[in-house]
C-alpha cells in the first residue's frame, strides 16, 4: 500500500469528471449519499448488469441463465485479481466480508495456547470471532498498543511477533469506527520475516484506495464490494495467497464446489482459492460484482484515492470548526471515514434531523469499538463518509444542516 501524504490528500482531483459520474449515478439525484462506508451507490451499468441477469434468469431459468453468462462470471476473479494485484486463482467470491473473514479464520487449525496477535482498532465481528475462537479451542488475544498519535505501535507489535507463540496476526486496514489508516504493509514486512500468517481486513479501503496484496504482504485479505467499490449487497471476496493454498490450508466445511469426493470416505480441495467457495452463487450479484470492479478500475483508483480522503478532510475540518463538536479520527492522512459528535444531543434524534435533510449517514456506537472508544471517552458518534462523485457543494451543505441541528438536538 503507497503512502499517502498529506498534500496528496488534499489536492483537488483535475482527471475525474465529476458530472458524468454523478450522471452515471442516479441515486445522486435524491439524497447526499455520505453513507459510502456503509454502502456506495450503485452505477448505472452494475445496475442494469444486476436487472439483466435476474430477468434472464426469470425468461430462461436460473441454471441455463449462469451457463450463458459462464463467461462474465469467471471475470469476477479476473477484476479482482487485476484490482489487488493476484491471479484470478486467488481469488474466493463470498456473501460479505466477514463471511470471508469467517472462512480464512476456520481454515487454521487453532490449538489450546495458539496466539492471535491484532489491533485496538480491528473491526467489531472480527474481535468477537477472535473470543468465539477463544471460548472454544483456548487461544490468546492479545491487542497491540496504539501510538499516542494513533494506529498501532508497529514495534511493540513486532516485538510481539518474536516473543511469543503466534499461530495468525491479524490487522483492519481502515476500521469501520474511524479515518485512521493502519500500516498493513509495514506489519506484514515483519510477518514475511517472521513467516507468520497474516490476515488483513480491507473492508473500506478497497474502493477508496490502491490495494496490492503482494506489497501489503499478507496471506489472507478479505473486503466487501458493497462499500467504496459500489457493488450490490450480499458480496464481497477472500484472497487467498499461494502460501496457503500450497500448504493445504481449507476451510472447516467444504462442499461440492471446494472439493471432489474422490471415493466414500476421502475428498480433494480444490487447488485454487475455490475451495474457500460454495457451490450456489447469486449470479446477478456476481456480476453486478464484476461490473462494479470494472467501473473503478475505469474510473481509476489513484484518482479516486486522492479526491475521496481530500473531501473528508475538507469535511472534517470543517465540522471541527463548529462550537460543541468534537471529530474522533485519528493518525497521519485519515481515510474518508469522519466520525464525530456534538455535545449532548441524543444520536438517533441527530441521525433522524439528517434524514429529513435527506443526507445519509450512520450511527456507531461504544459497542462497536469498545477500545476505541473507550480510549476517545465516547458513547457514539455520527459517522459520514464521502466519495469521489460528492461535491464539494455538498459537503458544505452537510455541514450547514449539523450546524443548524445542534441547537434543536440537545
Amino acid at each position: 500500500m503507497k503512502q499517502q501524504s498529506s498534500a496528496f490528500t488534499r489536492t483537488a482531483e483535475p482527471f475525474l469528471d465529476i458530472a458524468a459520474l454523478r450522471a452515471d449515478t442516479p441515486g445522486a439525484e435524491s439524497v447526499i449519499h455520505f453513507n459510502n462506508a456503509g454502502c456506495g451507490l450503485l452505477a448505472r451499468p452494475v445496475l442494469q448488469t444486476v436487472l439483466d441477469h435476474l430477468n434472464l434468469e426469470a425468461n430462461i431459468g436460473g441454471y441455463e441463465a449462469s451457463a450463458h453468462r459462464a463467461e462474465q462470471v469467471r471475470d469476477f476473479h479476473a477484476a479482482v485479481g487485476e484490482l489487488i494485484n493476484c491471479a484470478p486463482e486467488n481469488v474466493a467470491f463470498a456473501g460479505s466480508a466477514t463471511h470471508a473473514y469467517t472462512k480464512a479464520l476456520s481454515a487454521i487449525p487453532f490449538e489450546r495456547g495458539d496466539v492471535i496477535l491484532t489491533t485496538r482498532n480491528d473491526f467489531i465481528s472480527n474481535q468477537i470471532a477472535f473470543l468465539s475462537l477463544r471460548k472454544r479451542f483456548g487461544v490468546e488475544i492479545v491487542h497491540a498498543p496504539d501510538r499516542p498519535d494513533g494506529g498501532v505501535d508497529v514495534g511493540v507489535m513486532a516485538a510481539l511477533m518474536r516473543s511469543r507463540r503466534l499461530r495468525l496476526v491479524a490487522a483492519t486496514h481502515v476500521p469501520t469506527n474511524s479515518g485512521l489508516v493502519q500500516p498493513v504493509a509495514e506489519i506484514g514486512r515483519h510477518c514475511r520475516e517472521l513467516g507468520l500468517l497474516y490476515l488483513v481486513d480491507a473492508c473500506q479501503s478497497v474502493g477508496q484506495f490502491p490495494i496490492d496484496v503482494q506489497e501489503i504482504g499478507c496471506d489472507l485479505l478479505t473486503a466487501t464490494c458493497r462499500k467504496f467499490l459500489r457493488g450490490p449487497r450480499g458480496s464481497g471476496f477472500l484472497y487467498v495467497s499461494d502460501r496457503v493454498l500450497r500448504e493445504g490450508y481449507e476451510p472447516m466445511f467444504v462442499d461440492m464446489h471446494g472439493a471432489r469426493w474422490t471415493e466414500p470416505r476421502a475428498y480433494r480441495v480444490q487447488d485454487t482459492a475455490a475451495r474457500f467457495e460454495e457451490w450456489e452463487f447469486p449470479y446477478a450479484t456476481v456480476l453486478g460484482c464484476a461490473a462494479a470492479v470494472r467501473y473503478a478500475l475505469g474510473v481509476g483508483i489513484e484518482p479516486v484515492s486522492r479526491r475521496t480522503p481530500a473531501l473528508a478532510a475538507d469535511l472534517r475540518a470543517r465540522l471541527g470548526e463548529l462550537p460543541g463538536v468534537r471529530t474522533f479520527d485519528r493518525g497521519q492522512d485519515p481515510a474518508a471515514l469522519v466520525t464525530f459528535a456534538p455535545s449532548g444531543g441524543e444520536p438517533q434524534v441527530f441521525k433522524r434531523a439528517l434524514d429529513e435533510r435527506g443526507i445519509n449517514s450512520a450511527l456507531s456506537f461504544r459497542e462497536f469499538a469498545q477500545f476505541d472508544f473507550g480510549d476517545k471517552d465516547v458513547d457514539w458518534c455520527l459517522r459520514l463518509s464521502p466519495h469521489y462523485y460528492n461535491t464539494e457543494d455538498e459537503v458544505a451543505s452537510v455541514v450547514a444542516a449539523v450546524a443548524e441541528i445542534i441547537p434543536t438536538a440537545q
